[in-house]
């Protein structure tokens, strides 16, 4: 039904991944397997939608209507039995503005915020960029499998008053259980302390998993958190700006839409509307059929590094198209791990330092790709560390 094996050329079509490898890698000839979008097209029935909505000669003012939010709504109960309300959706431009709204809206300078590193590297300045700080709660790394240390994040519970949730995680691809969510959000709650979630990788769900949306939990998890959702990531259209903030606290819901507002950034992004209802309308198959082909992948990264004996090891994966890889079996320093993959390999992935405190030693890698690239890929990664 659907060509994930169709290689798309996507040079000077001023994108962040392929256009701007010079600047970020050095040179122009890297296999760039490092942003988070998809190498795969943006499937049919959105760009149908908006190819029909863009033969009107006016592309003017535009509000999101009713059925913006039905679809929204229903595909949230659909794929995460959620019940929602569309007075709870706020309009944000992306999820990294929204936590940065949520920053503004919800602390003052001074506060303190709970990330849990290594994690998306834009958390960190959504705090530090406003005078805020930091209280990193890092993952426990056990036989493979990340944790959550509740005694540390309890303790920093007591000082904070927001917390920065990645659910699924990126980049260590973990999808949080019921338990683990579930005692994160009792202690929020008894220590009066924000739960911004950010779910935007929450319909990338390997076979076997299930994510259960924070607030999905109680009416008093509820009530202290922030849900941050995306068509972006699931569909491939990042580029049109459009994301959903979900507040079910009507208080909480007020002092974040006052600080959208204040910016004059509410309106929104006509295409981006409608991209996004379509594919939350008919978006089911083809996001199934989607991570069945990325948990493909991941299955031929691991695979090839069998033969490395341990020296670079795949993260198991639970959710997302990015796999977080292990070099530390190699002896080298971050440093080194960077050149090679750069100037032996040819590859541009992203380095785990960025991601913060237990990143080291490792790096990401984006599997969204047709599979003859991942093999390619994995090659050039085993002949340059000599495997």
């Amino acid at each position: 039904m659907y060509d994930f094996d169709k290689i798309i050329d996507r040079h000077a079509t001023a994108n962040i991944k392929y256009d701007l490898r010079s600047k970020f890698f050095g040179k122009d000839d890297v296999l760039p397997m490092w942003v988070a979008d998809m190498d795969f097209e943006t499937p049919d029935f959105i760009r149908d939608a908006v190819k029909e909505r863009a033969k009107h000669p006016i592309y003017g003012y535009s509000f999101r209507e009713d059925s913006y939010y039905k679809s929204i709504i229903n595909w949230i109960y659909r794929r995460h039995n959620w019940d929602i309300v569309a007075e709870w959706i706020v309009y944000s431009p992306g999820i990294v503005p929204a936590l940065n709204f949520s920053t503004l809206a919800y602390t003052i300078p001074g506060d303190k915020i709970i990330v849990q590193p290594p994690v998306y590297f834009p958390f960190f300045t959504a705090v530090t960029d406003h005078d805020r700080v930091l209280l990193n709660n890092k993952l426990l790394l056990s036989n493979g499998k990340y944790y959550i240390d509740f005694d540390d994040f309890e303790d920093k519970a007591k000082e904070a008053s927001m917390f920065f949730l990645s659910s699924p995680h990126n980049p260590v691809g973990r999808v949080w259980t019921k338990d683990e969510l579930t005692r994160l959000g009792e202690i929020c709650v008894r220590n009066n302390v924000i739960i911004i979630s950010d779910e935007i990788h929450n319909d990338l769900i390997l076979p076997g998993f299930k994510h259960i949306p924070m607030a999905s939990l109680s009416e008093d998890i509820s009530d202290i958190t922030i849900t941050c959702v995306a068509p972006s990531k699931t569909f491939n259209i990042a580029g049109l700006a459009t994301s959903s903030v979900i507040i079910s606290n009507e208080i909480l819901r007020r002092k974040f839409e006052k600080v959208v507002n204040n910016l004059h950034l509410s309106m929104g992004n006509l295409f981006g509307a409608v991209a996004s209802q379509s594919g939350y309308t008919y978006g089911d198959s083809w996001v199934d059929l989607l991570m069945q082909y990325v948990s493909a992948n991941f299955k031929i990264v691991e695979d090839a590094l069998n033969i490395t004996d341990g020296a670079i090891k795949l993260i198991p994966a639970e959710a997302t198209y990015m796999a977080w890889l292990d070099f530390r079996g190699t002896g080298c320093d971050d440093e080194k791990i960077k050149e090679i993959l750069i100037n032996k390999a040819g590859l541009g992935l992203s380095a785990g330092p960025i991601f913060g405190d237990g990143g080291e030693g490792f790096q990401r890698i984006n599997l969204a790709a047709p599979s003859s690239i991942v093999i390619v890929a994995m090659e050039k990664l085993l002949h340059a560390f000599n495997f």
